[in-house]
């Protein structure tokens, strides 16, 4: 099986403190790295948990908010230092360019990396990505500006080799993809060794879903119905609810009630408030709706 994994780089809210840096993860899909967001400090987090920024080659960026973007200039420039070619597409708010060439006018205008942007529709759900491994699909939440979350849905791999059924019947290399496509083995003497006699299920298809900021939303839902993985927001602790609702954020609560009725399999919960030192007692919340509430720390990896 291919492995899907991902990884706090930042947990912490608009305010970094000297445990959580702002928002950043990293999503590895065998070989692929994608980004999701990138605040102050995402390229440190990523030379310190041992990832190579070369071969990040997209970036998804929620919002506008400087917590979630402040680290873009640095990684880019830091990029065409290393001499990365080819194209970095960023996917984000259309405000984000103008934004950014203002300040790549002051880097190597001679660089080989394309920078190419890609807008965001937060109005609707909308795929924004796809190859032959992945779907990612944005969908709007609700915050304080136009804010999208992401849903990165693996594709159906092919059907298993049955071992034993390869010796058996001598299948040829020739036929293999075949074979793990769906299609019949036919002998030489005409007779046809059916599908299932060769193969074994495809592992199921896995889905992550990032949920920031926002305020508890129950339109989500649909979408990110059944995830192996959804990571929810949870900036304040129950208590404060109505400056949760005020500042368009959720609580520990909120988030697990999304789960919950998401009926997803694992949730994390980040984007702590900074007045928050140790995240256990938002778990503990969080865990008394959906007992499988994880706190999202820097460095954090999750394995799907």
């Amino acid at each position: 099986m291919n492995s899907f994994s991902v990884t706090i780089l930042g947990s912490s809210s608009a305010l970094p403190t000297s445990q959580r840096f702002p928002t950043s993860q990293v999503i590895r899909l065998n070989e692929q790295l994608f980004l999701i967001d990138c605040g102050e400090g995402t390229q440190i987090q990523l030379r310190k948990f041992g990832f190579k920024m070369g071969r990040i080659n997209h970036i998804f960026i929620s919002h506008l908010h400087g917590d979630h973007i402040y680290g873009l200039p640095g990684l880019i420039s830091s990029l065409v230092l290393y001499g990365k070619k080819g194209e970095l597409h960023i996917h984000a708010h259309s405000d984000l360019q103008p934004m950014m060439e203002g300040i790549m006018k002051f880097m190597n205008d001679q660089a080989d990396l394309k920078v190419k942007y890609h807008p965001l529709n937060f109005k609707r759900n909308a795929v924004i990505f796809e190859d032959k491994k992945i779907r990612v699909t944005s969908f709007p939440v609700k915050h304080r500006i136009s804010c999208c979350g992401f849903l990165f849905q693996e594709l159906p791999s092919y059907l298993h080799i049955n071992k034993e059924a390869l010796e058996k019947y001598d299948v040829p290399v020739s036929q293999r993809l075949n074979i793990k496509n769906g299609a019949d083995l036919i002998l030489e003497d005409g007779s046809v060794i059916p599908n299932n006699l060769l193969t074994l299920p495809a592992s199921p298809p896995r889905s992550y879903a990032f949920c920031t900021d926002t305020v508890f939303k129950k339109g989500i839902v649909p979408t990110i119905e059944g995830v192996d993985l959804l990571y929810h927001e949870a900036t304040f602790a129950a208590d404060l609810s109505d400056l949760a609702k005020k500042t368009y954020h959720s609580t520990s609560v909120q988030a697990a009630e999304i789960a919950n009725l998401a009926k997803v399999k694992k949730l994390i919960i980040g984007h702590f408030s900074s007045r928050y030192k140790d995240a256990s007692g938002l778990v503990e919340e969080a865990r008394t709706i959906f007992p499988e509430t994880y706190a999202a720390n820097d460095g954090d990896s999750f394995e799907l």
